[in-house]
């Protein structure tokens, strides 16, 4: 609603302008007209430092997003030393939050392809003997 609060304080301001003009022919709005004027300023007084606000918080965004990004280096740096220092394969690396290296996993056989063995109900091819002729 950022667009309505501007067309809305307008509005007020018309309104309280014109009403102040014509007091003499409205006196029973007075009342309201004045607690409407201090509404007005209020809000215009809150706009201003919301505006400043959100120029204040991106400006604190784009230094957060400098200290994140330092950060993230430093670490990676740190983690790569403490690596360094007790080795890739240490149980210790686990207190500093980084995994040691365990080796490969060997892939586990899918239980439902079967293996790539040879039919059970055909015997294994066998060589022909040296004196056997298969053709007679």
């Amino acid at each position: 609603m950022p667009g309505t609060t501007g067309e809305t304080l307008n509005g007020w301001q018309e309104l309280a302008s014109s009403l102040s003009a014509n007091t003499a022919e409205i006196p029973h709005l007075e009342g309201h007209r004045t607690r409407l004027a201090d509404l007005l300023k209020q809000a215009q007084d809150l706009t201003t430092q919301q505006a400043a606000l959100t120029a204040s918080k991106q400006e604190v965004t784009k230094k957060l997003q400098g200290v994140m990004d330092e950060g993230k280096k430093v670490a990676t740096f740190l983690r790569v030393g403490v690596r360094q220092h007790y080795g890739t394969r240490a149980e210790k690396l686990l207190e500093f939050g980084l995994r040691p290296f365990r080796g490969l996993r060997q892939k586990k056989s899918d239980p439902s392809t079967p293996e790539a063995k040879p039919p059970a109900d055909q015997p294994p091819a066998s060589t022909p003997s040296p004196g056997h002729d298969p053709a007679k």
